[in-house]
């Protein structure tokens, strides 16, 4: 059985697909599933061991161009028995059905009846988590999912961690605490450099290190972690973030001995590398895309006017992340213990 998998667009969500993959691989385990979405993926699709393949996909988030997706469906006909689609857009479902895949399967939504033939009506109480939402589609509809749920499982090798420590010249001489203070969502989900600060200043007095991770959007908020810490400090950190690609920055991130994170994708990767980690959460909510790992500690304040789900405060304030103070993860940080990550 060969499926086609169109991917969703978000680091975070490409990570929980990964519950879907194992579904598939439960239920047919010679099936052959490749995954169809942005380049930028290919480094979590690579370290998967059920996809067999990634297609790059050349459009960004939100571009029609039909006569692209035409030329991208034709260029697959008859080479899948079933589609899977994880975006909710009409857009996601024009390849497919220009490849002609005899089995279409999807989510209703954005008027998609005549380029799906397998249309599912979502129910939101029975599926409260994004990975059950993807998880179902493996299934026949209405069918009640396996417990307990998959786990997203990031396989990492030792040549390519190591020379992603050689090429930035880091050494696991010291315990490593991950800080991941970005999120590309919006300010809302954004802990204050101040707070991560306060907390990579009592984890490097206990002897550790301090790398943090991000995008090259993020690379200011790293500096400004970094400079608030006195000299002396500042020193036994390192700011990655924009510095690495999304392959280095999750073999260095395999090397963590505890994360701190905001609810982003890195969260997610993070956790499916089965890191030790503190999540915090202000406008967001962790009873949809929680950090699925064996050791997670949630850490929130839980205000009145939270979660909002904004991608900014409407009320100018960002209370649910500012009031949230250092020590509460200091403390979470503290209850968690290291388990080294698995290489191949």
């Amino acid at each position: 059985m060969r499926i086609l998998i169109v991917g969703p667009s978000w680091v975070g969500d490409m990570v929980m697909a990964q519950t879907l993959f194992q579904c598939l691989k439960q239920r047919h385990p010679q099936c052959e599933i490749d995954v169809l979405a942005p380049e930028w993926s290919r480094p979590i699709l690579e370290r998967m061991p059920e996809v067999r393949k990634a297609l790059s996909f050349p459009l960004g988030h939100g571009a029609l161009e039909l006569a692209t997706r035409r030329r991208i469906g034709k260029s697959l006909k008859g080479q899948y028995d079933q589609a899977i689609l994880l975006p909710n857009s009409l857009k996601s479902a024009l390849v497919p059905f220009f490849a002609g895949i005899p089995k279409r399967t999807g989510w209703r939504g954005e008027f998609r009846y005549g380029l799906l033939n397998d249309v599912r009506t979502l129910d939101k109480q029975k599926y409260p988590l994004m990975i059950e939402r993807f998880m179902a589609l493996a299934y026949e509809r209405d069918a009640e999912l396996l417990r307990p749920y998959p786990k997203p499982s990031l396989q990492i090798e030792t040549a390519s961690r190591d020379a992603a420590l050689a090429k930035f010249g880091l050494s696991l001489d010291r315990p490593v605490l991950a800080l991941c203070p970005g999120a590309e969502f919006g300010e809302s989900k954004r802990w204050p450099s101040e707070h991560y600060a306060r907390v990579a200043e009592a984890k490097i007095r206990e002897g550790w290190q301090v790398w943090l991770f991000g995008s090259k959007n993020d690379h200011a908020v790293g500096e400004s972690i970094r400079e608030r810490l006195i000299p002396g400090l500042r020193e036994e950190s390192t700011n990655l973030s924009g510095g690495t690609s999304l392959a280095e920055a999750i073999d260095l991130l395999s090397c963590a001995d505890a994360v701190v994170s905001n609810d982003s994708g890195l969260m997610h990767v993070a956790a499916a590398l089965n890191r030790p980690l503190v999540a915090v959460y202000g406008s967001t909510s962790p009873g949809f895309t929680p950090p699925l790992a064996d050791q997670v500690e949630i850490v929130q304040l839980g205000i009145e006017c939270s979660p909002c789900f904004d991608r900014t405060c409407r009320f100018g304030h960002y209370n649910c992340l500012r009031l949230l103070e250092p020590d509460s993860v200091i403390q979470a940080l503290r209850q968690l213990g290291g388990t080294p990550v698995e290489v191949a």
